[in-house]
């Protein structure tokens, strides 16, 4: 890869309120090596390539810590009866389009993405790094349970559903069979396990307001994750699904728009995090069957009220886009980002989406497959990498059009777009 030169940048580090004005950024390889004061005089070598920034802003690659990269852009139906080989071939694509639009890392929570991530460390298909769960472990009738009622009850001799055979999900019920699962996904790669501890909106089973899973059987996916050093995320929006994942040490909630008060007290207590979606209107609505879309609606009226109450209690918040099953709604991933502005500044934002969400991924301890700092614009860093046509601090719309926006775009040193 050599030598690349950011020159005349003004650089947002990842973290902060302010950028830092005309600076020259060195990259080595893979790794942010020099952050210098502008010199207009410095002479290169000619195998160092340069990148005239004249002013734009230089940022970390954007995260986005809750990412389905099998199943954004397929429908659901696509996504519960296709072909596996069809569906990667689909994600494969969209892989390139997620990194096409910044996003240089995702944290994968939930889908069959393994060899997904091999083809993309390998170079064989450009994408964002990608950190899996591997098959979301579901009780029967939880959110990750697809099956048709028509495949019910149960046979041993019939064998495993389609949405388990693919990888997507894997339904456990009792805790020796969660421990099971858990193994089975830690085996696989997963960096971390995705359980469901309440009920979902894609999934017609489940009301939004149950509780899944017993305490015993969460605690037997956190023994399995915490015994090879990493952790448990729960998809969960009530105040008794959260408290009970919190209880049995569950270290990153998912959603969470219909919580309290309290609840959010504890959240704080516990030291977990709170991965929230920016979900307002019709606009974010997945196309789901109509018999899930009150759900989606009364999960919309807790946005405002989850983001000001974890503001209040100082929360460590991560954000995620969370989006399915549309490649028009795929394609506004930077626009779920810039909504964060209704609560947050543009600064605060985007240290969420770079450095915050990079923190987050740090719980993957030894089962972290990109060992180096993520999310930051430092020397030593890695050279994931945004040149942004603007400043983003004053304007994050800007994010919300990579096409015209992002000139630069570089993962781990490599230049995947340079329109400079």
């Amino acid at each position: 890869m050599g030598v690349t030169v950011f020159a005349d940048v003004q650089v947002f580090p990842g973290h902060g309120t302010t950028v830092l004005p005309s600076r020259d950024v060195t990259v080595t390889d893979a790794t942010i090596t020099s952050i210098a004061d502008h010199d207009p005089a410095a002479t290169r070598d000619a195998d160092v390539t340069t990148i005239e920034g004249r002013g734009r802003t230089l940022m970390p690659g954007l995260i986005d810590a809750h990412w389905h990269a099998a199943f954004t852009s397929v429908p659901v139906q696509a996504a519960l009866l296709a072909d596996v080989n069809y569906l990667m071939l689909i994600a494969g694509r969209q892989a390139t389009a997620t990194l096409m639009r910044g996003f240089t890392t995702v944290r994968d929570c939930g889908g069959p993405v393994f060899g997904l991530k091999r083809a993309i460390d390998e170079g064989i298909v450009d994408g964002p790094r990608i950190y899996p769960a591997g098959a979301m472990i579901t009780q029967t009738s939880g959110h990750g349970d697809f099956r048709f009622t028509t495949e019910l009850p149960t046979d041993r001799c019939c064998g495993l559903s389609h949405i388990e055979r693919i990888g997507a999900s894997a339904i456990a019920d009792g805790a020796d069979a969660v421990l099971k699962a858990s193994r089975e996904q830690l085996m696989l790669g997963a960096t971390h396990l995705k359980l469901m501890a309440g009920g979902g909106v894609a999934s017609a089973h489940d009301p939004l307001d149950v509780t899944q899973y017993t305490e015993a059987e969460l605690r037997a996916g956190v023994d399995a994750a915490e015994n090879w050093g990493t952790y448990v995320m729960v998809h969960a929006y009530t105040p008794r699904a959260i408290q009970q994942a919190l209880r049995a040490g569950v270290r990153s909630i998912e959603h969470g728009h219909l919580t309290d008060e309290a609840t959010v007290e504890r959240i704080a207590e516990a030291g977990a995090w709170w991965c929230l979606q920016a979900f307002l209107d019709d606009e974010d609505a997945p196309p789901v069957p109509p018999a899930s879309r009150g759900k989606f609606l009364e999960m919309v009226r807790g946005t405002d009220t989850a983001y000001e109450l974890a503001i209040k209690h100082g929360v460590k918040v991560a954000w995620g886009s969370d989006i399915l099953f549309s490649a028009e709604l795929t394609a506004k991933q930077g626009r779920q980002l810039s909504k964060l502005t209704r609560w947050y500044t543009a600064a605060e934002a985007l240290a969420m989406a770079t450095s915050g969400n990079a923190e987050l991924l740090q719980l993957s301890g030894l089962r972290n497959p990109y060992p180096g700092v993520l999310g930051r614009v430092e020397e030593g860093a890695i050279a994931d990498l945004l040149l942004v046509d603007g400043d983003p601090l004053a304007n994050l719309e800007l994010i919300a059009d990579p096409d015209a926006n992002l000139k630069v775009i570089m993962k781990d040193g490599r230049l995947f777009k340079n329109e400079a």
